[in-house]
């Protein structure tokens, strides 16, 4: 980020000490078009296209693994259709060895990491208890316990400090995670501790069957200032916002700036997860309003208008399908390990009790013939 681009950012975001109501900040229109501070900061094609491009195979990926899901192919699949650009547009931001730590719904920013969909599907296919090594990408495991991975980020984000690095630790979680416990604690063991953590709500308007006004009074990017963070309200739908945003909030943390949190405001368009009917609880009216702000379509519109070639598009598309192709063909490939894996998965180091075990355990086989 250019000198002149924070200093303007800088100038827009200065409402983040300003406790009264704001409206979210973007730099795309819904309708496509830019906004004054969209005009004011510049808009990078180039960049606008990569965000484009992953959240279109972020969908497409959600997509089927739903479909999978109904065939029988997954056990469950908690969907991120509708807040791709609150995923794409964060993670894009980070430096690649930052780490993040997610929930359990986001595979769009798992997907621009760079995990592949077999790690992030043979969990919900039951194959693995989670399918990748955290390090490798530096993306941690799937939370599955609502809010914990806030607390994992702090206390991580503590060793960071101790060790003198320069790193963000970003933590997803939502609006629902918002009313635990421990993501209060997380909020306020990080100010206390000036943590370098960007904590990022996307708040997708339903916690399950919990309307977000039922839930809290204030504004979540409101409580957080109150912790003692520097917070920001951006339009989740707006990929480009999320990544200005995003890049300013990591550049004031790794200036000692202490930690931040950025308020999306999204929405989800499927259920909670598969098993979840939205319809018993949500209008055909309300659906229709966030339809008329997804993020696919706002992108993609600018873009055309930019004059981005139509054979980009027609690229694009190709690509998605063979996307399609290969998750399918990994989904059905994903066979669960042997037992024998699970005694190099106790401790981390070498135990003779488990030792003892995986010798037992051989010596079974070889009198059965077969590890079932």
């Amino acid at each position: 980020m250019t000198l002149s681009t924070h200093d303007a950012l800088d100038m827009l975001l200065t409402a983040e000490h300003d406790l009264a109501d704001r409206p979210p900040f973007r730099m795309i229109e819904q309708d496509g078009s830019p906004t004054a501070a969209g005009e004011q900061l510049g808009i990078d094609i180039e960049l606008a296209k990569v965000l484009y491009r992953d959240m279109a195979m972020a969908r497409r990926f959600d997509h089927e693994a739903l479909a999978l899901q109904r065939k029988g192919d997954l056990n469950l699949w908690l969907m991120s259709w509708g807040q791709e650009a609150a995923q794409v547009g964060s993670v894009r931001a980070l430096r690649s060895d930052d780490m993040v730590f997610p929930s359990y719904r986001e595979h769009a920013a798992a997907l621009t990491r760079g995990l592949s969909p077999a790690e992030i599907m043979s969990q919900w296919r039951g194959v693995s208890h989670a399918g990748w090594e955290p390090d490798k990408h530096r993306f941690h495991i799937y939370s599955l316990v609502l809010g914990t991975q806030t607390l994992h980020a702090a206390g991580y984000a503590a060793g960071a400090l101790i060790e003198g690095s320069d790193e963000v630790v970003a933590v997803y979680f939502g609006d629902g995670a918002a009313s635990q416990g421990d993501v209060n604690e997380a909020l306020n063991w990080a100010a206390v501790g000036g943590l370098p953590v960007l904590f990022i709500c996307q708040n997708n308007q339903w916690a399950i069957s919990t309307p977000t006004q039922r839930q809290m009074k204030a504004p979540l990017y409101k409580r957080a200032h109150g912790f003692g963070l520097s917070s920001f309200h951006v339009d989740g739908n707006d990929a480009l916002a999320m990544h200005a945003v995003t890049q300013y909030a990591c550049e004031r943390i790794r200036q000692g700036g202490g930690p931040a949190l950025i308020e999306a405001t999204t929405y989800r368009f499927g259920g909670h997860s598969s098993s979840d009917d939205p319809k018993r609880y949500r209008s055909d009216a309300e659906l229709d309003v966030w339809r008329a702000r997804d993020p696919l379509p706002r992108l993609e519109t600018y873009l055309r208008h930019a004059d981005v070639a139509a054979t980009w598009f027609d690229s694009l598309a190709s690509e998605l399908e063979e996307f399609a192709i290969d998750v399918r063909t990994v989904c059905s490939g994903l066979n669960p390990p042997e037992l024998t894996d699970l005694f190099d998965r106790v401790y981390a180091e070498t135990h003779p009790v488990v030792t003892a075990e995986r010798a037992a355990h051989r010596e079974i086989v070889a009198a059965n013939g077969t590890e079932r």
